[in-house]
Parts: C-alpha cells; structure tokens; sequence
C-alpha cells in the first residue's frame, strides 16, 4: 500500500511539473530524473519493509485443538442382529377319529388341560343302536352254533350246516368288536398338558373324522425361531451361543442354537435356525417378537480403529490423520490406509498405521496436513 502510495505521488508530481511550452528534450530529461528518484524510493521502501518485518514477526496460526488415542493391537469381534419370534414347541389339533355331533365340550380357550384329560364327548347314539343289534343277533347266533355243535359232535346233522353256524357267529363277533372300538372312541382326551388356544367347534355341532375340535399349547417348552440371510451360513452353526432379547418384556437370555435348517428359502433366500428355551413362568407367548444377536466374525492381534475417522478422497482413497512431531512443533500428518472387516463401531486397518502411532480420534475432520495441534486429554 506504501508503495503503491508512493507512486501516485510521484506521478502526480511529475505531471504537475511538466513544461507548458512542451519542450520535448526538457520533458524526457525531467521524466528520467523521476524515474531515477522512483527507483531510490522503491528501493528505500523494500528496505523498511524489510527491518519492519525484522522487528515485528508475522503471527503464527492458532494450534488446532484435538483429542488423541495410541493404536494398539487386539481382538475384533462383529455381531449380528435378526428378528426372530417366539413359536410353542407342542402345538396340537385335538380332533375325533370318528364323526358325529359334539353332546359336550369341556374346556374353553384360555383353559389349562392335562394330558389324558376328557375334553369332549361326541354323540354315537346310532353306533349305540347298532351294538344293540348285533348283541341280539349275535345271542340267537351263538345259540344255533352251540346246537349244531352238539348234533355235529354226535354226527347229526351236515357239516355245511355247522360251519355256516360257526361262521355267523364269529362275523357277528368281529362287528360287534369293530363297533366297540369305535364307539369307545366317543370320549376325546387330550394328548398333551397346555392351554386351550382356540375352540373351532362348540357343543352341538357336527364333527367329521380328524376335524379339528380345539387347539391345544404347551406353553412350558417354547423355543425362538428366525429367519437367517444365506451369507451368514458359513459363520453360524448348531450349539452356538447367541444372545435374546424381547423387547416388549425388557428379557434378555444367553441360549444356544438348537437347530439349523437344512433348505434355503427360494423366495428370500434364507435358511431357519432354532433356539429352545422356557416360558419364563408363561411370560412368553407365541409370536412374541424376539431380537437375536450371534458372532459371525472374529480376529485376533489386529489393529482396529473407530469407523468414523476415516475419511476419504474425492478419488476413493482413505485416510486418517496422525500425530507427529516435526522440527518441534505438533502436527496433523495424513496417512493413507487400507481397512478389512468392520462392524458398526470399527474397523479393521490392514496397512498405513503402526502399532503405537496417535491416532487423531476427535478434531479429525477439523484440521488439514501439516496443521498446528494441540491435544487435549
């Protein structure tokens, strides 16, 4: 500014001076003394500008404040997260094994049955007829056989006329036991220990032959199934330990996986897994939304550094900064890095940074290379 200042003055001053007659000669001789004087004067003006500089040192930029941690070799462990749901592991349709009107039904939802418990009882009133029949047939039967008997013993008689005796007899015997066995089937008992689900039938209406009457639960054996994504197949396998938690009960369980599924699923492909456990006294109940946690990776004597001071190039290559000391002064330096494996907090660095380098963990985003810094604890 001051020698720019200065300049316009002696412009100025020249202009001022110029000869009115325009005397060509005295005009040049004029201009090269003035431009001789600019010279002095430029160089005068370098001069203080350098014993001013001298004197009074230009400030240095502010130190950049940042928080710094040593890298470390250790253990790198990811996790994943799926949702599961609670499914009852004794699931039963009670149904009667053979038709007719329902006369009683015992038990309703939210009942609590034990096993061999009578449930309901079908009407078989025609099947009861029907007995009553063949007993009075098989009476006049079994009469005429034992008199043919004693006439054939005493050779009276044709033996067509004692074995056709015989075989009405043990015909009427073998449908009076077949309409036994069925109507002993009247009583519907139920097959295991559980709560009543559902009712899909009431007292009086008509049952076939294995429609399903009531539905029954075991509650006391549950276990928690979830659909798993075909990639983690190589990373999970059966007797593994996992971690559930059901959210809307505030429950968290360390169980092991129990079972894999042997197909994958065309749709979404994914494969099944299973993992057993208790009701927790009844507190869960089927289709209760689970979240299940397992490893699928893990490596040891590694470096890892948090994901989020990573930063990357317009060009795709990454970098982080470190601390150096360089001709006394504290530093950001970058340094370029390769990563492997990362989960949702860090990750792995296969090459750029050493074991007991400062890594810049706070302020990273803040600073450029070669800047001042400053760590704070």
């Amino acid at each position: 500014m001051k020698k720019t200042l200065a300049i316009i003055i002696l412009l100025g001053a020249i202009s001022c001076q110029v000869p009115e007659n325009g005397d060509l000669d005295s005009m040049k001789s004029k201009l090269a003394e003035k431009k001789s004087e600019l010279r002095d004067l430029q160089d005068e003006i370098k001069q203080l500008t350098a014993d001013i500089n001298e004197l009074e040192p230009a400030n240095e930029k502010e130190a950049v404040p940042i928080v710094a941690e040593q890298v470390e070799q250790g253990e790198f462990k990811r996790f994943v997260e799926i949702q599961g749901r609670v499914e009852a592991d004794d699931i039963v349709n009670v149904s009667s094994e053979v038709g007719g009107r329902i006369a009683k039904l015992f038990v309703g939802e939210g009942d609590y049955v034990r096993k061999g418990q009578l449930v309901a009882v079908t009407d078989l009133s025609t099947l009861e007829k029907q007995i009553e029949e063949l007993e009075n047939n098989l009476s006049l039967a079994t009469t005429v056989f034992e008199r043919q008997k004693r006439l054939w013993d005493q050779n009276i008689g044709s033996e067509i006329q004692y074995l056709e005796a015989k075989t009405n007899k043990e015909g009427l015997e073998k449908s009076l036991a077949t309409l036994e066995s069925q109507i002993s089937k009247k009583n519907i008992y139920s097959p295991i220990s559980g709560y009543v689900d559902r009712e899909f039938m009431q007292a009086g209406e008509t049952a076939s032959p294995g429609m399903p009457i009531i539905q029954i639960l075991n509650t006391s054996k549950i276990k928690v199934v979830a659909d798993v994504q075909e990639n983690f197949l190589k990373s999970i396998k059966r007797g593994d330990p996992v971690e559930i938690s059901f959210p809307a009960l505030g429950i968290d369980l360390n169980e092991k996986i129990s079972q894999i599924g042997r197909t994958i699923d065309l749709t979404n492909r994914t494969f099944e897994i299973e993992v057993e456990t208790d009701s927790k006294d009844g507190q869960l109940k089927p289709n209760l939304l689970a979240v299940i946690r397992f490893q699928d990776f893990e490596k040891s004597d590694i470096l890892s550094i948090p994901l989020d001071v990573v930063q990357e190039e317009v060009n795709g290559r990454k970098f982080v900064y470190l601390v150096k000391t360089e001709n006394g002064d504290t530093i950001a330096r970058k340094s370029y890095v390769e990563i492997g494996e990362s989960n949702v907090n860090e990750v792995i660095i296969e090459s750029g940074i050493q074991a007991g380098d400062l890594l810049i963990t706070r302020g990273a985003k803040t600073v450029s290379d070669g800047d001042l810094i400053k760590i704070n604890s």
